[in-house]
Formats: structure tokens, sequence, C-alpha cells
């Protein structure tokens, strides 16, 4: 049973309300219609397409950040509440890979979780004290990097910040940061 376009236009906003980076292919998918109809729909009711969401929404979150300048964090933040959690993407590039193998180097994991340990933080200064790293498996050029932050505990001017990343829903590294915020 297919929905009639105002239903599906309704429909349509409040799974962009939960989710505002769902691509155009995704959303023809879940609605069981075309792309063309999708982009009419939002067209419709106003919405931007995924590029311009996304950005919104980086934005947003960029502007609430107290740890770091914009150009600090490494990959896109996507969302932030500050002392709690932060969420960051990063589309992986052969730059960042070894050459033969096409393999992610894991600097570049590493420093999108570090910056997102920091960022979460609601202090002006804040640096990494202690990190215990896992790499979990390879993550490959082209693969979409998702890194979750939650701070775990906090005590005093110290924080435990736990620090996820996926590709593809599958695990690639997990971080536990101690960061310092600093008085000055």
């Amino acid at each position: 049973m297919s929905l009639g376009p105002k239903e599906r236009r309704e429909r349509l906003k409040s799974v962009l309300g939960q989710n505002p980076f769902l691509s155009d292919g995704s959303l023809a998918r879940h609605f069981g219609v075309s792309v063309q109809t999708i982009r009419l729909d939002r067209m419709a009711l106003g919405i931007p397409d995924q590029r311009t969401r996304t950005k919104e929404v980086a934005e947003r979150a960029y502007g609430r950040v107290k740890s770091l300048g914009q150009r600090e964090i490494v990959g896109e933040l996507v969302d932030v509440e500050l002392g709690k959690s932060a969420i960051s993407t990063m589309v992986t590039s052969p730059e960042m890979a070894f050459e033969r193998s096409g393999i992610v180097r894991s600097h570049y994991i590493f420093a999108q979780a570090e910056s997102l340990a920091i960022g979460v933080i609601d202090a002006k200064n804040v640096v990494t004290g202690i990190a215990n790293l896992k790499f979990k498996r390879s993550a490959r050029v082209g693969e979409t990097l998702v890194a979750k932050a939650h701070v775990v505990r906090v005590k005093g001017n110290k924080s435990v910040v736990l620090v996820e990343t996926r590709a593809n829903g599958e695990e690639v590294f997990r971080g536990k940061f101690l960061v310092f915020a600093l008085e000055q």
C-alpha cells in the first residue's frame, strides 16, 4: 500500500527531522518511490538537499565547541552536546592511505577520535593526557568513518572520554582518552 503525496511528505519531514543525513536514494528506497519523487517532495516542503542539510547541522555543532577551532577538528562535526557526547564523520581519501594497499593510515583515524574527545569537553583549553587505543580493523579509501564520543567520567578538570569509530556499521577503532581542561 503506497502513501499519498500529502502523507508521504509529512512522514518525510518526520524522517529527516530524526536523521537529516539521509540521501535522496535512501529516502526513495524507504518510501518505495523514485529519487525524483523525493526531490519533488523536498522542494515542495522547502527542505534542502543532503549536502546543504549536513552543512547546516555541522555549522550549528561547530558553533558550540569551545576547545577547538573549526579547522582544528578532524572530520566533519555532526553533533555535539558539550560535556556529554559528540559525533563526527570523515570520508577517507587516497591521500590518507598507503598507496599500494588503500588502507587508511592509523594517525588519521586517531586524529579524528582525539579531536572529538577534546571537542566534547566544555572548556576553552583541553589537552590529551593519556590515550588507550585499539584498532579493530583496517579502514579503506572511500569509507566514511563515523566517530562517536561519550564522556564517561568527570572528576575536577579530568575527563574520561570513550570514542568509537565505525565504517559500514563495523567497529574500526576504539579509544579511551583522559583529557585535561586547563585553566589558562
